[in-house]
C-alpha cells in the first residue's frame, strides 16, 4: 500500500573467510555473504547505520537451509524499504554452499554479493575456538587438520580447512555472476581501517559515503572497532561477548604448515579477483 514500501531485498551479504561456512546472500541490489569467521557480522552492524540500507539482524539461511521455504518466506523476513532502499541479509554458509549462486541468480540476477574474507589460517582457528566453547570435547585442532602431520596432508575434508579454499568457492559463484557483482572485503582492514573498508562497501552498493571515519574509534580491551552511535540510538554499538574470542594457541609449526598448504590456493584467489589480501 501507500508509504508501506516494497518488499524487494536488494543486497546481501556473505563471509568469505569466517568460522563457519560462508558465503553471499541474496537480494535484488545486493547480497552479502562471505566465509564465516571472517567479519560479516560487523559488515552488516556496520552498514545497516547507513539511511539507505534496511538489514535482516537474523540470518534467514534462505538459499542454503530453508529454501524449500519458498521465496514468499524469504520476502516475508525482510524489513519494509522504500524504493530509495537497499535491503541486505546476511549469510556465511551461501559461500560455501553449491546450490546458492544458482537459486540466488533465479531470484535476482542483479543481486550485489558481498563476501568477507580474511587469512585462512587464523580463520580456521577461530572456527575452531568457537565450536571449541561449544563442544569441549572435540579433538585438538592439529588432530583434525592434518590427515598425516608427519607427511603435511592437510584434511580438506574438515569444513574449517575446506570454507578457507576461497579461489574454490568463487569458482561456481562466477558461473552465475561477473566479479562486477561481487566484493570482497579484508577482514583484516576491517579491523584496522573500518571506514576505509566500508568506503569501498558503500561505493559497490552505489550508496553515498555517510559512514566515515567519525563513525568508529577502536575498543582496545576488545582489539575490535566499534561504532560511535548505532542508527537512531546514542549508545556505542560494539560486537557482542562472541566475537573476538581469544583464539586457542596452536603449535608454530602447525601454523607453518597450514600457511604453506594454503599459499598456492591464496595466489589463486588473488589472481582471480584481481586483489592482494597480503596473508602470506
Amino acid at each position: 500500500g501507500p508509504g508501506q514500501g516494497s518488499l524487494r531485498p536488494r543486497a546481501g551479504l556473505a563471509a568469505g573467510g569466517g568460522r563457519g561456512a560462508g558465503g553471499p546472500a541474496g537480494a535484488a541490489r545486493g547480497a552479502p555473504g562471505g566465509a564465516d569467521k571472517g567479519g560479516t557480522r560487523a559488515v552488516l552492524e556496520f552498514i545497516r547505520v547507513h539511511p539507505d540500507v534496511r538489514a535482516l539482524g537474523t540470518e534467514p539461511h534462505f538459499f542454503d537451509r530453508n529454501y524449500e521455504r519458498g521465496l514468499e518466506w524469504y520476502r516475508s523476513l525482510m524489513p519494509r524499504t522504500l524504493d530509495s532502499q537497499i535491503t541486505v541479509e546476511k549469510t556465511p554458509s551461501y559461500f560455501v554452499t553449491k546450490e546458492a549462486p544458482r537459486r540466488i541468480f533465479n531470484m535476482s540476477r542483479d543481486t550485489k554479493l558481498i563476501v568477507v574474507v580474511r587469512n585462512p589460517v587464523t580463520r580456521a582457528i577461530s572456527d575452531y575456538t568457537q565450536t571449541l566453547s561449544k563442544k569441549p570435547d572435540i579433538p585438538t585442532f592439529e588432530g583434525l587438520s592434518f590427515r598425516n602431520r608427519s607427511l603435511g596432508l592437510v584434511d580438506t575434508s574438515w569444513s574449517a580447512i575446506r570454507i578457507g579454499l576461497y579461489a574454490l568457492h568463487l569458482q561456481s559463484w562466477l558461473q552465475y555472476f561477473p566479479l562486477s557483482q561481487i566484493h570482497f572485503v579484508s577482514g583484516e582492514r576491517l579491523i584496522t581501517d573500518p571506514a576505509g573498508e566500508m568506503g569501498k562497501v558503500q561505493d559497490f552498493l552505489g550508496v553515498r559515503r555517510v559512514l566515515t571515519d567519525k563513525h568508529f574509534y577502536f575498543n582496545k580491551t576488545k582489539g575490535f572497532p566499534c561504532l560511535r552511535r548505532a542508527a537512531g540510538g546514542s549508545a556505542p554499538r560494539c560486537l557482542g561477548k562472541s566475537k573476538g574470542r581469544t583464539h586457542v594457541q596452536i603449535d608454530a609449526e602447525v601454523i607453518e604448515q597450514l600457511r604453506d598448504f594454503y599459499r598456492p590456493h591464496n595466489v589463486r584467489f588473488y589472481e582471480t579477483v584481481g586483489q592482494d589480501f597480503r596473508w602470506e
